[in-house]
């Protein structure tokens, strides 16, 4: 599962990255743009995704880098990529489903946003993953510490 997952972030993070190249250079054509591409309220809501992307990206690619020779090093920034990518998706379809607007175009990538990152997240979470990080315990103060003088 990661070696799939690590390809598919791979693929998505540098796809991030190049759709807003290519919509900021403003080379996406026509029919390819979402609904009202040209209206300036829409042009702005498909930018407000830019900082959301551009650091599921750089968190992603990072952990890649990080994870390239079998440690675990670059599993927590895989972690924050995978969820930031999520979110990004399940914004995208809350505003399409908001709209009433169900074009396949841009239903099925955002729906990839949200859904591929779901098996790694699980696993990632999962005590089998990371066992000390989910069995720590905030040690206890020593006895008599902590208790303002003269409480009973």
């Amino acid at each position: 599962m990661l070696r799939t997952t690590k390809a598919l972030m791979l693929v998505t993070d540098v796809g991030f990255v190049v759709y807003f190249t290519v919509t900021g250079l403003g080379v996406i054509p026509a029919e390819w743009a979402f609904a009202d591409y040209a209206n300036p309220l829409m042009a702005d809501w498909n930018w407000s995704f830019l900082w959301i992307d551009l650091l599921a990206s750089a968190t992603g690619l990072t952990s890649l880098w990080l994870l390239r020779g079998g440690g675990r090093r670059g599993e927590p920034l895989m972690l924050v990529s995978l969820v930031l990518t999520m979110a990004s998706g399940l914004m995208a379809i809350a505003f399409w489903t908001l709209r009433g607007d169900f074009s396949l175009a841009w239903w099925i990538p955002n729906l990839y946003l949200l859904l591929f990152p779901v098996p790694a997240v699980v696993g990632l979470v999962t005590a089998a993953r990371w066992p000390a990080l989910m069995n720590a315990r905030v040690p206890s103060p020593p006895a008599g510490a902590g208790a303002p003088e003269g409480s009973p």
